[in-house]
């Protein structure tokens, strides 16, 4: 019985060791930026990315993992992976054929699931029927690319652009591909940042784009999917994101309009944000939310430190990486979106980001050089 009693006595100060150690590691998880595992979680996406039901969407979950660690200041940690993230995107760029005959299809696929060939001068030879570009994966294609540093050279930018053009509707909207989806104002925004990223706006009918955003607007004061929804988070930051980078916020929006929507925005905050009226914060919104209003210049105007805390309080202390909620799962998207949520009101530690085409300033100011390259040129 001596024995037993003291197994069980060993085993109850053991586990109470390392309760004590779960406890005070969610405390600390609560203060501080715990920065060193959400690098270690970002580096296990992308040496683990899904390849079963996200397989489709991989390289956005790329984009996640790589943009976050560029956020974290720790892009030094890939510099030896750089050159083959860089030679496997271009793999997935369904590039135009000798004929041009598949322009409508050219952009960036999300994976290699159709069993093309990852050598990018023999898979331009090698057709596959079906096989066309998917509009958010070329944005997160092209905008993986300007993080790691590449200079856009091998992208093939008017066939990329004739392949965002097909996708447009005759509302304005654009589906994701060719195939055929739905169409709102997710990939309104997709196709605005790859025209911006390209500096080609030949890619749509602008004015039909923006009418169909601002036919978006909803009676809350805010931005739907398309019109008649109801507003959302995302949307909005969709929408807005769009005429920034259209260069048409002020014209496309009266005083009012602005003004209720900094009203509504300003409304989702909790103790972080939500997406919606009577629905519980969630980490994304801290960016998609916070994001549009530092774009119309009111983030000063949202309480940092009850966002700042709810962010915080959604880390895993044991992996690393962001949840959705407290005490939840952390995942890619969360992970990423939490980070950047911090960034915009000054977390230290985190790079700034230029919102609108949500990546690092550090990436914004190489394409800016490069789009100056470009016009240097012609």
């Amino acid at each position: 019985m001596a024995t037993k009693n003291h197994t069980h006595r060993d085993y109850d100060s053991k586990t109470s060791k390392y309760d004590d150690y779960i406890n005070f590691s969610i405390s600390m998880s609560r203060d501080e930026l715990l920065k060193k595992k959400h690098i270690t979680f970002l580096k296990r996406v992308l040496q683990v990315l899904p390849s079963q039901q996200l397989d489709t969407h991989r390289v956005s979950v790329a984009y996640f993992a790589i943009s976050g660690l560029d956020v974290l200041d720790a892009m030094k940690e890939i510099d030896d992976q750089r050159n083959n993230l860089i030679h496997w995107i271009y793999s997935l760029q369904v590039q135009p054929d000798p004929s041009g005959k598949n322009l409508s299809q050219c952009g960036f696929r999300g994976c290699s699931m159709l069993g093309h060939l990852y050598d990018t001068h023999k898979a331009k030879g090698q057709l596959i029927p079906y096989d066309s570009s998917n509009i958010a994966m070329t944005y997160t294609s092209l905008v993986s690319l300007l993080i790691l540093g590449d200079d856009l050279s091998q992208v093939h930018k008017k066939s990329v652009i004739a392949g965002i053009r097909s996708l447009q509707q005759s509302d304005g909207s654009f589906i994701s591909v060719l195939e055929g989806s739905e169409s709102d104002m997710r990939f309104v925004y997709c196709a605005c940042c790859v025209c911006y990223i390209l500096d080609d706006w030949t890619g749509m009918d602008v004015e039909k784009t923006v009418a169909y955003i601002t036919q978006s607007l909803s009676y809350e004061g805010a931005f739907g999917q398309k019109p008649f929804n109801e507003a959302h988070g995302g949307s909005t930051f969709c929408a807005v994101a769009s005429l920034v980078l259209l260069d048409r916020l002020n014209s496309a929006l009266t005083e009012n309009q602005l003004s209720r929507l900094k009203r509504w925005l300003l409304r989702r905050q909790e103790s972080g944000f939500t997406g919606r009226p009577n629905k519980p914060a969630d980490t994304c919104y801290s960016f998609w939310v916070g994001a549009t209003l530092q774009m119309l210049g009111v983030l000063v105007l949202s309480d940092v430190t009850l966002n700042r805390s709810f962010v915080l309080s959604t880390q895993s202390p044991v992996t690393g990486g962001f949840s959705k909620y407290p005490d939840h799962v952390p995942d890619p998207l969360h992970s990423y979106l939490g980070l950047c949520g911090l960034s915009l009101i000054g977390e230290p530690g985190l790079s700034p980001i230029f919102p609108a085409l949500n990546l690092s300033q550090r990436a914004y100011d190489h394409l800016s050089n490069l789009q100056r390259q470009w016009r240097e040129k012609h």
